[in-house]
Formats: C-alpha cells, sequence, structure tokens
C-alpha cells in the first residue's frame, strides 16, 4: 500500500474504535512510550508550580538536633513533606524521620479541622491510611521493625533503598517495557473486528506469556540502548528494531534475540521509508504544540499507532510472500483477516446452540409484569412460563460472553495458537441474572436488615464494650440495609451484567439512600443525629463518607452476585403457603414497630449522642480543672509506671 492508503485505512480503524484507541494511546503517553506536546505541557507546568512553591516557602535547611520553631514552620506551610523523610531515613537517621513524620501527620489532622470539612484526616480507617501515606509513617515503621529485628542502625535503610530501586525497575519491566506490546495488539485486533472489548488489555495476562513477552521487551530494549552510545548506529538500529513489539504482539511465545533479528530482515530496504512515514506526521505535531496537545491525545496519537500498524502488517504480508527466514513464526492469520464462518461455528458449537436454544419459543412477560421484569428484575407469579423464563435468561447470560465472537465481530481466542485460559462459571447457583419474586424480596429486605443491625451492633460491643440496639427502630433490623439491598437488585437491574458499571452505581445508589436518611431522621427529630461522619476522609456534611460508601460498593457487589442468588436458592425452597405467611407476620410486626417507634423512637447513648458528647467534652475542659488536674495526675503515674510508646500529652489528649 501506499502512505496514502496506509493512513485512510488507519482513520477508518481510528473511527470504528474512537474511545478505546485514545485511551490506549494516552495512557502510552503517561508511562513515557510516546512523547506528546499535552505530556510536555503538563510536566513544564507542574515544574513551573513547583519551583514557585519552593521559592516562596523554601528557607534554610531542617534544623539539626532538637525540633525547633522553625521546623514546625516549615511543616505548618507545607514547605517539607514525604520525600523529606524518606531522605532522612537513606541518610541513616531514621529517629529524625520518624519524628518529621509524627510532625507531619499532626500538621495534616489540624488543616484538616480548619480547611474543607470533605477532606477530614482524624476519624475512620481511611483517613488513618491517608496519613500513613502522605506523612510516611509506614515507610518508618518498615524501616524500625527491620531495624529491631536485627538489631541493626541501617539495615532497614539499606532494604528500603534497595526495595525501591526493585519496585521501580519491576513497575519498568511488567507494566512500561510490556504495554508497547499490549498497545500494539490493541491497535492490530481494532484494523479486523467491529468490537474491541476492554479484557483484550489483559492479552498476555490470559495467554500467560506476560513474563515472557517483558523478558524479550528487556532484551530488545538493552539492544537499543547498548546501540545509542554509538549515536549514529542507534539511529540506524531505531528503525531496524522498528516492528518487534508488533513481532512480538502478535506472537509472544517467540525471544528477544528472534523478535529482533525478523524485524531486522523485515526492515531491510524500508528504513527510509519508516522515517519519511514519520516525518510525514509533522504537521500534527506542530499542531498539538499549539493546542497544549490536546490534538495529538485526542486524534493524531491513536491515528499515528494505527498507521504503524497498517505499515506492520504490509511489511509482514511482503514478508510472507518472499518466504522471508523466520516469517513462518508470524502465524496468527486471524489477526488479519475474519475467520470462515463454517471454522466459527465448529469452534464455538457450544455458544451456536446456546444461542438456538434461547431463540426458542419462550413466552415473555407482557403489560406491567413484562415491564416489572425487564426494567427492575422482580417476578409478579410463579407460574411454569415464568420458570422458564428464567432459564431463559439464564442462557442468555452463558451466550453473551461469546455471542459477538462466534459471530465473528471479535477476535476468536479460540483458534488462536495461544488459547486463552478460561474458567467454567456455575450459573446453576450464583446465576445473578435472575429476577426475584415480590415473596423473595421481602424476605432478603428482613435478612438483609437483621445483617446489618448485627454488623452495627457489633462493632459498638467490640469498639466501646456495651450492647447499643442502633437505629431508630426497637426491634432487630436496620431497614436502611434492607431498603439498600433489595434496591441493589432492583433498581440497578438493567446494569447487572456490567460490574464496572454496578459496583460504582451501587456506591452511588448507597450514598444517596445513605445522606437522604440521615437529612430526613435530623429534620424529623429536631437535629438528632444517629450517625456522623465529620473527621473522616472525604465526608460530605458528616452524612456519607468516602470509607462507608466503598465498603458499601464491596459488600453490595457480594449482595448482588453471591449472596442474594445464594439465599434465594434457599427461599425458593420454602413452601409457597409457609413463606407468604411468614412474610405477612414479619411485616405486621415490623409496621407496628413502625408506628411506634414515630412517637417514641430509639435514641440514647451510642445512637444520638454524639452532639452531647462533644458539647459535654467541650464544658467539662473549660469548667472542671480539678478534674483535669487529677487526669493529669494519673496519667504521668501510668507512663512513670507503665511505659508506653506515646507520650504524656497524647495520654493527656486522649
Amino acid at each position: 500500500m501506499t502512505r496514502r492508503e496506509i493512513k485512510t485505512r488507519a482513520r477508518q480503524t481510528v473511527k470504528r474504535h474512537y474511545m478505546i484507541l485514545v485511551m490506549t494511546g494516552l495512557i502510552a503517553v503517561f508511562l513515557g512510550l510516546q512523547s506528546s506536546s499535552f505530556d510536555n505541557f503538563v510536566r513544564m507546568y507542574s515544574s513551573e508550580k513547583v519551583s514557585a512553591a519552593e521559592a516562596e516557602t523554601q528557607t534554610a535547611p531542617l534544623e539539626e538536633g532538637e525540633w525547633t520553631a522553625e521546623n514546625d514552620t516549615r511543616v505548618a506551610m507545607g514547605s517539607v513533606g514525604l520525600l523529606d523523610v524518606v531522605e532522612h531515613i537513606m541518610m541513616g537517621d531514621p529517629e529524625k524521620g520518624r519524628e518529621l513524620s509524627e510532625r507531619l501527620k499532626e500538621a495534616e489532622i489540624e488543616r484538616s479541622k480548619e480547611g474543607n470539612r470533605v477532606l477530614g484526616r482524624s476519624k475512620g480507617a481511611l483517613s488513618k491510611l491517608v496519613n500513613g501515606i502522605t506523612s510516611g509513617s509506614f515507610i518508618v515503621m518498615f524501616v524500625s521493625g527491620i531495624n529491631s529485628l536485627f538489631g541493626s542502625d541501617n539495615l532497614g535503610s539499606l532494604i528500603l533503598v534497595l526495595l525501591a530501586f526493585a519496585g521501580m525497575f519491576g513497575f519498568y519491566l511488567l507494566v512500561v517495557n510490556t504495554y508497547a506490546v499490549i498497545a500494539a495488539r490493541m491497535f492490530l485486533e481494532s484494523r479486523c473486528y467491529e468490537k474491541l472489548p476492554i479484557y483484550r488489555f489483559m492479552f498476555l495476562l490470559r495467554v500467560k506469556r506476560w513474563m515472557k513477552v517483558s523478558l524479550a521487551m528487556l532484551v530488545y530494549s538493552v539492544y537499543l540502548f547498548l546501540w545509542t552510545l554509538t549515536i549514529i548506529g542507534g539511529f540506524i538500529k531505531y528503525y531496524s528494531y522498528f516492528l518487534v513489539p508488533y513481532i512480538l504482539a502478535e506472537n509472544p511465545e517467540i525471544s528477544g534475540r528472534q523478535a529482533i533479528t525478523l524485524s531486522r530482515k523485515m526492515m531491510r530496504g524500508h528504513k527510509w521509508e519508516c522515517f519519511v512515514m514519520e516525518c510525514s506526521f509533522i504537521g500534527w505535531a506542530i499542531l498539538g504544540a499549539f493546542t497544549f496537545g490536546l490534538t495529538e491525545v485526542f486524534y493524531s496519537l491513536p491515528y499515528q499507532l494505527a498507521a504503524y500498524c497498517e505499515y506492520y502488517a504490509g511489511l509482514r504480508l511482503q514478508a510472507k510472500e518472499a518466504a522471508l527466514p523466520g516469517a513462518k513464526l508470524l502465524n496468527d492469520s486471524y489477526l488479519y483477516e475474519r475467520a470462515p464462518k463454517e471454522l466459527l461455528e465448529e469452534a464455538y458449537a457450544d455458544v451456536v446452540e446456546w444461542k438456538k436454544e434461547q431463540e426458542g419459543s419462550v413466552k415473555k412477560p407482557e403489560g406491567i409484569r413484562g415491564f416489572l421484569s425487564d426494567w427492575f428484575g422482580i417476578l409478579l407469579g410463579d407460574s411454569r412460563e415464568d420458570r422458564d423464563y428464567e432459564e431463559s435468561r439464564e442462557l442468555k447470560t452463558r451466550l453473551g460472553m461469546y455471542k459477538e465472537v462466534a459471530e465473528g465481530r471479535v477476535y476468536p481466542v479460540r483458534l488462536s495458537n495461544f488459547p486463552e485460559v478460561t474458567k467454567q462459571k456455575r450459573f446453576e447457583t450464583f446465576h445473578y441474572m435472575r429476577h426475584y419474586s415480590i415473596w423473595s424480596l421481602i424476605m432478603l429486605f428482613f435478612i438483609f436488615s437483621l445483617i446489618g443491625w448485627c454488623w452495627e451492633v457489633s462493632i459498638h460491643l467490640v469498639l466501646d464494650g456495651v450492647f447499643v440496639n442502633r437505629g431508630t427502630l426497637h426491634g432487630p433490623w436496620l431497614p436502611i440495609y434492607g431498603t439498600g439491598g433489595v434496591l441493589l437488585l432492583t433498581l440497578l437491574n438493567r446494569v447487572r451484567n456490567h460490574p464496572v458499571i454496578q459496583f460504582f452505581s451501587i456506591i452511588f445508589v448507597c450514598g444517596l439512600v445513605e445522606y437522604g436518611t440521615s437529612y430526613y431522621l435530623e429534620r424529623v427529630y429536631d437535629g438528632k443525629k444517629w450517625w456522623d461522619y465529620s473527621g473522616y476522609f472525604l465526608n460530605l456534611n458528616g452524612r456519607i463518607c468516602a470509607e462507608g460508601l466503598l465498603v458499601f460498593g464491596i459488600g453490595g457487589m457480594v449482595i448482588v452476585y453471591v449472596a442474594a442468588p445464594l439465599l434465594d436458592n434457599r427461599i425458593r425452597e420454602i413452601r409457597k403457603n409457609v413463606l407468604v405467611w411468614s412474610c405477612l407476620v414479619l411485616l405486621c410486626v415490623y409496621a407496628a414497630d413502625c408506628g411506634y417507634s414515630i412517637g417514641h423512637p430509639n435514641e440514647g447513648k451510642g445512637i444520638t449522642d454524639y452532639q452531647e458528647v462533644l458539647e459535654d467534652t467541650k464544658e467539662r475542659r473549660s469548667e472542671d480543672y480539678v478534674s483535669d488536674i487529677i487526669v493529669s495526675a494519673v496519667c504521668v503515674g501510668q507512663c512513670i509506671y507503665y511505659p508506653v510508646d506515646y507520650s504524656v500529652a497524647e495520654y493527656l489528649q486522649a
């Protein structure tokens, strides 16, 4: 093909798979595999901001010896941070690093109290995690533990340095260096097929060739680096080895030396041609400089990579036709042309059979029954037709995984020289695309409410050592958990087959329910709070927080894909009349509890006393001086006779 034809086909490919190819190119830019004006602009902007901040806050280095007020000022201003902690540790002074780490942690907590309450850093496991990372306390704990374990003052610092180098090298070897092959694979598959699923990013992992390709690319990088030392040789060999990532993308089984040798043979007589094609994109680079790299990221970069794939495909065809030595290694023919229909039907015979069964005469619910079934996954009946429809949905779930592949719209992994390793799922047990009957949803509501109640009661029992009947109601149930669980099964029924979308939808729904419930309770019961997340990292008005929503997200995924299907299997085993009467009795008791709790809500210590405890603490600190003196004396005595790892001041604060 001519250069014009190559670019025409490349533009068509980008147009057909625009979003995923842009994402592929953007990842390459951030990993440093592709240079762009966008990346350069971001780096320049960041460098200028850092330089300005340093010029504004930079004073003398941290005072050695005793901690000074000047050091406290620099910590409060944010002119020192995690890197300074690491520097102290690597220089063999872990105690200085520990002290700085504690000061940084205290400063972050104080800033969170005075600043944006959404970014609270004083409460919760997530706050401790963020504080531990930003202050470097985790690193200090690691180094101190190593030093104390082996009785050395510098062993921990040495191990930290070695681990840092190992981590950087491992990241380069397994991610950065290998991603060039992954990107090449994505663009090669996009040439021929209508669909490019996001799981194709895991191609090397699914065929169990990730480490082999990583080592092959390492050999390629070493060869290229050594040639760059000769200046002219580096320029020539860059084009000689130009096809290595594409060769490995097609055949991840071959070694680095084999890929280099084959690339050198295929590029013989084409180096200048490849150089000219690269130069043909200079206009796009100039445009990218004027648009701060935005045109490069969102069009010209994927366009350029798609053109290189077309170029490789052309050279591969020439090598195969000329019977070039080593060309037999390029044996993934279905990467460049679609497999015959007969061959696909043979390889995916089970999928074809499922499709025929699914297209059978299963009657779909109509009217209001059909609306509730399609949109909310609710079954109003339990007839034979309903059960047949459920079986057809199970079959549809199985079919959805392979349907597009069997139709030739996605690369056929079963016809590859490296079949992907897949695990068969037990749809009979964990058929999560099922519909739930009204009676099953009622039972699930009470089960989830009971589980939520047990969860919160257990937390208070373990942490506070007292039994607290959580919630506004008096019975052993928290309806917020039951409501949330049922909403996840019904309201999010349409996205259940997309786990990633499901996860974020769960977080959104749970956050909405929790925030709305908190707001309602405060409005109805004169500002009383049944929970308060103030001080937690990423909280909203103390009603919801990132830590809680993350837990809800994980728990919701367990409910949707594991717990609810298993519980529904057991509920279906209950006789119909027993199930109905059990639901009616539970609903009556629950309604009575709700009616009574409207006028006499469950409240008191551990439930609605957050604000009261805070006010009592403030009043005691301002008025009860005698009590403070007594507490101080007791704490000092405890520190003297029972040595601990924290200071008297921390005792007093507690």
